[in-house]
């Protein structure tokens, strides 16, 4: 396991996002199903599609990528969750990453990976959504029992709370997330040719990371930042989400009192923090590089299902901001 010691860093430089709009939803006959997506948690954008998870949902939210019109709901899981809050992030599957794979056995357009956090025995599941050349969904869902690849994980995070995905390479990157308990952010890299064969197979054969590497964000209030989601660059950096949430662990929520957008270079270092404000609870981020600048998506967990998240944009600068002390 690798660190990256030196010392904790605070955001930077300000980021301003911009509002798009609010994740609405087109009207469903399905009586409990709200007309907008709250508890937006991970994101990807492929041809004209903004896919969308939320971690209280069973499905998934499909938007226009430009944040025009209204958005629906496809459904990746059976039955129904509870409309009581408590009931409900009792049984939910908890989808925190979604990340767009390459070709593989099967897919042979790529396909859309969903993965839950595995903070619970519950949360252990993941779905593949095959693509179409045109970046549709195509075919049924196919669950995947992820099991192999958290239960490895867990003897060096007794906290696991997987917040985002990237695939770099020849690696599938998983984003460990901190908070005050257990304030360890952490890449964890698994053998993307490792990850597509069990995904092809019913070999459930354990999976071991190929390297893991502690990130530290620095705090905001006493805070951990902690990731919630990454997007890859073509240069092999990440761009990251990280937000302060005061809670103490990993099952309860609490207030969001800071967040932030950064960039990972190559060496597994931070380049580059900048605070978000106002401050916006975001848990899914895209990143494209124009120029000297990354544009930015970003979706909200409004973290009240009542409230729809949010649709953000806004740049940040390419090159590195950061200048650590010794």
């Amino acid at each position: 396991m690798t660190a990256n010691h030196g010392e904790a860093m605070g955001p930077q430089r300000i980021i301003h996002p911009r509002l798009i709009g609010p994740l609405m939803l087109a009207p469903l006959p399905e009586a409990k199903v709200a007309r907008h997506l709250s508890a937006a948690s991970g994101m990807v954008v492929a041809g004209d599609f903004l896919y969308v998870i939320a971690d209280d949902e069973l499905h998934l939210g499909i938007f226009d990528a430009r944040g025009q019109g209204e958005g629906r709901l496809v459904r990746i899981f059976p039955g129904e969750l509870a409309d009581d809050p408590a009931l409900r992030k009792a049984a939910k599957p908890d989808l925190e990453a979604l990340v767009r794979l390459p070709p593989f056995e099967g897919c042979p357009h790529g396909a859309l990976l969903a993965l839950a956090s595995g903070s619970r025995p519950n949360r252990r599941t993941g779905v593949v959504l095959a693509l179409d050349a045109d970046s549709r969904l195509l075919g049924t869902p196919f669950p995947l029992d992820l099991g192999p690849f958290h239960l490895p994980l867990e003897a060096s995070f007794p906290a696991l709370n997987i917040e985002g995905a990237v695939v770099l390479g020849t690696e599938l990157v998983l984003l460990q997330r901190a908070s005050r308990m257990y304030p360890e952010n952490a890449l964890v890299y698994l053998s993307l040719d490792e990850v597509l064969r069990a995904m092809s197979s019913t070999n459930s054969a354990a999976s071991e990371p190929a390297r893991v590497r502690i990130v530290d964000l620095g705090t905001i209030g006493g805070v951990p930042l902690g990731f919630t989601d990454g997007a890859a660059l073509p240069d092999g950096r990440i761009v990251f989400s990280a937000v302060a949430e005061n809670a103490e662990g990993t099952y309860l929520d609490g207030p969001c009192i800071g967040a932030a957008i950064g960039i990972i270079g190559t060496d597994g270092q931070v380049e580059t923090l900048h605070r978000l404000e106002p401050t916006q609870k975001v848990e899914g981020v895209h990143a494209t590089i124009h120029g000297d600048l990354i544009h930015l998506l970003m979706v909200t967990d409004a973290d009240d299902a009542d409230v729809a998240g949010k649709l953000l944009s806004a740049e940040m600068p390419s090159y590195s901001t950061v200048r650590r002390s010794h």
